[in-house]
């Protein structure tokens, strides 16, 4: 399980990677060419997604009941002091917009798209990295 893990943690590493390289340093830009708006939303769901499969892989290495939510992943997390409610609270908003992007529940709003990308997503993540690594660290 802890390979499993430490794979996922890897893609997503890679994920957030890709993302800062290629997301654009301005709204119009973000707007303006629809080639990387299309791809930054993609490594956004592949992140989120990521993040999901993390969570999953750390409740059953736990040996914790499986929420049928998705949201209850990170709740139980959080209950369980693996991450801080903060945390808990910014990845399921992370997954709610996952999950718009994904579906295309009515029109996307460019700008809230693009500032969930630049404003918070890679400290979030990386937090949520530093976390599970830690974790990890621990049951060795």
């Amino acid at each position: 399980m802890k390979k499993r893990i430490s794979d996922k943690i890897n893609d997503l590493k890679d994920y957030l990677k890709q993302l800062m390289v290629i997301k654009p340093d301005s709204l119009k830009k973000y707007v303006k060419d629809f080639k990387t708006r299309a791809a930054c939303e993609r490594y956004f769901e592949r992140i989120a997604e990521a993040v999901l499969d993390i969570s999953i892989l750390i409740i059953k290495d736990k040996g914790l009941h499986i929420p049928d939510d998705d949201n209850e992943y990170f709740n139980l997390l959080g209950e369980k002091n693996i991450i801080d409610f903060d945390l808990v609270k910014k990845l399921k908003e992370m997954r709610g917009m996952r999950n718009i992007i994904a579906h295309q529940y009515g029109n996307l709003d460019d700008e809230i798209v693009y500032m969930a990308i630049n404003d918070e997503l890679e400290d979030d993540i990386k937090k949520f990295i530093k976390i599970i690594d830690e974790l990890l660290n621990q049951e060795e």
